[in-house]
């Protein structure tokens, strides 16, 4: 016997997606070739780079949370978001919905520190970092004092996102990506791990460790961990 209750099948994972039109390559959280399991989107309207990033995602609560609704009527067993700056509605999402909310790569940091050596941390690489506050960072469970690194300073990456732009050089935002990283590390030699927080920035993450050396975690990686709670491989 099976039984029903979904209206769609085969799908554990929605994703609320921010409104954008920026190129979402292979790689990044966006892009349906990304992923080795289906996954169910689900866009909410208003919700721009700028207003999540920039503006503290101010009055898109309800739409996300109307959203998350949504995906799980539909049928998900799971939901993720898009942004890393989503970690602020962390626990009102997981209060709405009836299933596992992951909000942000930002909630990796602390489980990546128990991994590392002593002395070593993991640091944060983030396409914004003048508005990426403790407020964020608290969400997550993010420990104070942790180092943090920014794509803002350079050419590409961060201007074509958080612009919303129609057209992205994809090897100046790799460079992006790579520079900010080595800075990061070169300026805090703690760090032993680099956190992606931008969910586009996984298409640059195998750059950004062989130009550093050291492990590379994004939302990509978090989300695929995700989904095998969800959906455990059978042997």
């Amino acid at each position: 016997m099976v039984h029903g209750g979904k209206a769609i099948y085969g799908a554990a994972i929605g994703i609320l997606m921010l409104e954008a039109r920026f190129p979402r390559i292979p790689g990044d959280m966006g892009n349906a070739r990304t992923w080795d399991f289906p996954v169910l989107y689900r866009v909410v309207r208003g919700a721009s780079p700028d207003r999540v990033v920039r503006r503290d995602a101010e009055g898109l609560l309800g739409p996300f949370v109307d959203a998350a609704r949504g995906l799980v009527a539909d049928g998900v067993d799971g939901i993720t978001t898009n942004c890393g700056f989503l970690s602020l509605f962390q626990e009102e999402l997981a209060a709405a919905v009836p299933v596992p909310v992951l909000s942000s790569s930002l909630m990796q940091v602390g489980m990546v520190n128990r991994l590392l050596p002593k002395g070593k941390v993991a640091g944060i690489l983030t396409i914004s970092g003048s508005t990426l506050t403790p407020r964020h960072l608290a969400a997550a469970g993010v420990p104070e004092g942790t180092p943090i690194g920014t794509t803002e300073g350079g050419q590409e990456f961060s201007r074509v996102i958080l612009g919303d732009e129609l057209e992205l050089d994809v090897e100046a935002a790799r460079a992006d990506n790579v520079v900010a990283a080595k800075a990061l590390v070169r300026a805090h030699p703690q760090v032993g791990a680099i956190i992606l927080e931008c969910t586009n920035m996984p298409p640059y993450a195998a750059d950004v460790r062989a130009a550093t050396g050291v492990p590379v975690f994004s939302m990509v990686d978090f989300v695929t961990w995700f989904q095998a709670g969800l959906v455990p491989r059978r042997f």
